[in-house]
């Protein structure tokens, strides 16, 4: 039996949630799914420009698991692009922090998303405190 999944640290939530081609109607696309753990391995690596190691810190997982998580992102996104596919951020296994950026430590209560059909993971109200 394989041990449980950690959940990802993610500090940003996507104000957008899809994505698709101009002049195409969303009923006719194909649409790929990009969890926000792997839009946050995005952000990290392609946008803030920080160092693997550096970002698989600030998520909470190990270099190796972060690089898998970046390759799995950038597929995806390359696959809509090429294809010309919809592009759908929602679900995945992680953690986020509360909107006070003062509350971004271990101690503090986080918002915990996981599975799809949840508002990006975050609409199940639970919270998760220390010791949790």
């Amino acid at each position: 039996m394989p041990r449980p999944r950690r959940c990802r640290r993610v500090q940003f939530e996507p104000r957008t949630t899809y994505f698709k081609p101009k002049g195409a109607p969303l009923s006719d696309l194909e649409e790929v799914t990009l969890n926000v753990e792997e839009l946050e391995s995005l952000r990290l690596k392609d946008v803030e420009r920080k160092e693997q190691i550096e970002a698989a810190e600030i998520m909470n997982v190990s270099q190796p698991t972060f690089h898998r998580i970046l390759l799995s992102a950038r597929k995806k996104v390359a696959e809509a692009l090429v294809k010309g596919k919809a592009i759908k951020i929602d679900g995945g296994n992680y953690d986020m922090p509360t909107k006070n950026r003062t509350e971004m430590t271990e101690q503090r209560p986080l918002r915990r998303g996981r599975g799809v059909g949840n508002r990006m993971g975050l609409g199940n109200g639970r919270i998760r405190g220390r010791g949790n």
